[in-house]
């Protein structure tokens, strides 16, 4: 039925190999693992055919130029002149010689050549030091933008607003905030953005429930640095008191909690940090009770969320009332890009297992596909806790934001 069954032994790097994990860069020579393809980003270009001039005929097209434009700034201070250099797979390129990037302007730097036949791998190089991560590959043909770094290793999380009020949703609440190492060293890079419920419980163990975090800054680093999970800011916003109405639709207040995240968190998010505010790098993911106003969410503004992620959803709420939401996807006008649910199949509740499978059957029913734009996982022997959430979180990570593109 669609369904995708995970053992528990190694399960983290077990989901990840399932769906391609890429070998890390890292400071070894270039070359020797997997190469991520990246997707052209803003100002990312392909040749284009000639146009047609008013007479009819065709203008004549230019040259076909392969290229790399290199976005890239120090947090800490400004690289040399000459500093940042390029190594490659084919000629000009190699691994074993660097050549100099034209400096175009302040943080980027430009390469390009007249007629590759190949595809080439390539890192840019600053100083003596390679990019982390995998290597970048372009294709003939192709100029792409990268946002390399060089130094950071690890991401930082921090409480960034203690003390958030919202008029939508009359309450005082924590924010936390995880900004990966691209992020944190390179000042040209722009982001997209992961909005998580419960905040508390996603980075520090000795605040989580139970004593058990989710591991977000552990699973994004070793990601990013993979080139397995495409780098990311990750917004976890805390519960109060009243997370059951908050997180709730009939009777409770979850139209007001998402309206709070809309109108009033993202929009701070935006304007404080370096983001790429579009619902194709905007993704919203919970567990239990967090999940159920994930799948609330990604029905009623998929406009924001493109990407929704359900853990161990609490989808016997009202009735399964969330089934007949999900159905309707099918006349609104937007629907969500990515979608990933899971569960557990063991525990007191059997953590909801025949509920969840009919949840991923409704998406399905309005046009989903298995492990194109749906991911439906069943952990065996898995319970309702933070415990499993966290090894199941690599492959959802890697399968909603997917890897990193260059």
């Amino acid at each position: 039925m669609g369904t995708t069954s995970i053992a528990r032994t190694s399960l983290a790097f077990g989901l990840l190999l399932l769906f391609g994990a890429c070998s890390s860069a890292s400071e070894d020579p270039p070359g020797k693992g997997p190469a991520v393809t990246p997707t052209p980003g803003p100002g990312g270009t392909t040749t284009a055919p000639p146009e047609p001039t008013s007479t009819g005929t065709t203008t004549p097209p230019g040259p076909v130029l392969t290229g790399v434009r290199v976005h890239y700034a120090a947090a800490s201070s400004p690289a040399k002149p000459g500093a940042m250099t390029l190594r490659g797979s084919a000629g000009p390129l190699s691994w074993e010689k660097s050549i100099p990037i034209a400096t175009t302007s302040p943080g980027l730097y430009t390469w390009q050549i007249e007629g590759a036949k190949t595809d080439l791998e390539l890192k840019p190089m600053l100083g003596d030091t390679w990019s982390r991560g995998p290597n970048y590959k372009v294709k003939a043909g192709q100029t792409i933008d990268i946002y390399p770094h060089f130094i950071e290793r690890r991401g930082t999380y921090t409480k960034k607003y203690p003390s958030f009020i919202s008029q939508k949703l009359p309450s005082t609440r924590g924010v936390w905030v995880y900004l990966p190492a691209a992020y944190i060293e390179n000042t040209e890079a722009r982001l997209g953005v992961l909005y998580m419920h419960d905040g508390i419980n996603l980075f520090d163990g000795s605040l989580a429930f139970g004593g058990n975090e989710w591991k977000v800054d552990e699973t994004l680093d070793a990601g990013n640095e993979e080139g397995t999970i495409r780098d990311t800011i990750v917004v976890g916003i805390e519960a109060t008191a009243n997370r059951t109405t908050e997180l709730t639709p009939t009777s409770g207040d979850v139209d007001k909690y998402v309206a709070m995240m809309v109108d009033e968190i993202k929009p701070m998010i935006d304007k404080d940090l370096r983001t790429v505010p579009g619902r194709e790098q905007t993704a919203i993911m919970g567990s239990s009770l967090g999940g159920l106003a994930s799948a609330w969410a990604g029905v009623h503004r998929a406009d924001v969320f493109g990407l929704v992620g359900q853990m161990s959803p609490s989808t016997w709420w009202d009735s399964t009332m969330i089934l007949g939401e999900v159905s309707s996807l099918k006349t609104r006008p937007a629907k969500p890009i990515r979608v990933y649910v899971d569960s557990g199949d063991s525990g007191v509740s059997n953590d909801d297992v025949t509920n969840t499978k009919e949840l991923a059957a409704r998406y399905r029913t309005v046009g989903y596909s298995d492990s194109k734009d749906l991911l439906y996982v069943v952990q065996p022997g898995a319970q309702h806790n933070e415990i499993y959430w966290s090894q199941r979180l690599p492959a959802a990570l890697h399968f909603l934001l997917g890897a990193r593109p260059n």
